[in-house]
């Protein structure tokens, strides 16, 4: 992916903010600040880069929890002083273990910032077969879809371990978290093997069209 680092223009102490938000949802997620060399490493690895104004230094989103920001595309404001990023985010986005660091209410009172554009499956799938038909530079999507089935398959190996990890941790909010994220990669793989969600949801018509004491969840063999 492309950056014009040279018209941004950053503040007197070098920084910009950087807002982040999940490219599924919509939600957003986060928001830092990166000064020239953050974003160029961002731009350069493909995974989000800030600078602490705390500990002086880079650090790169998730390089402690592993709760990395793939980015899928970088946008930037009118005034070119302000960068939105959008993200496959692994994990959750805030320190506090939720999926967003906008959690609460001007009140205080706990309330996740909102989705604001539901994605359906099929608006969802849509988008995946657009990266697939039109690849795009700096597309997650697109970037799987070029690595092939075994990326594809192995995305989806490291996302259902996460389902049984957070299952296990009984960690509802976590739990639908990563249940998308495998939902999200499987349909990826559908895309792939030229399926699509219709595919699937035929078959659990067609199982649940059988008789009650015939349907085992299984094919009868």
């Amino acid at each position: 992916m492309d950056m014009k680092l040279e018209e941004l223009k950053f503040n007197d102490k070098g920084l910009l903010p950087v807002i982040v938000q999940d490219r599924s949802s919509g939600q957003v997620l986060m928001l830092a600040y990166a000064n020239k060399e953050a974003l160029e490493l961002t731009v350069k690895t493909g995974r989000t880069h800030f600078w602490s104004r705390s500990r002086k230094k880079i650090w790169n989103k998730g390089e402690e929890s592993g709760h990395f920001q793939d980015v899928e595309e970088i946008f930037v404001d009118c005034d070119c002083d302000t960068v939105l990023i959008t993200v496959e985010q692994t994990g959750v986005a805030c320190h506090t273990g939720r999926p967003t660091c906008f959690y609460r209410s001007g009140d205080m009172e706990e309330k996740a910032a909102p989705v604001f554009e539901k994605a359906s499956l099929r608006k969802v799938f849509s988008v995946i077969e657009d990266r697939k038909q039109n690849p795009k530079e700096g597309s997650y999507v697109s970037g799987l879809m070029k690595g092939g089935i075994d990326r594809i398959l192995k995305k989806i190996g490291e996302e259902a371990g996460e389902v049984v990890i957070a299952a296990k941790n009984r960690d509802k909010d976590e739990l639908v978290y990563e249940l998308t994220d495998l939902w999200f990669h499987s349909m990826v793989l559908l895309c792939e093997a030229g399926l699509s969600p219709q595919d699937i949801s035929d078959e659990l018509e067609r199982r649940f069209g059988r008789r009650k004491e015939e349907y085992s969840g299984k094919e009868q063999k």
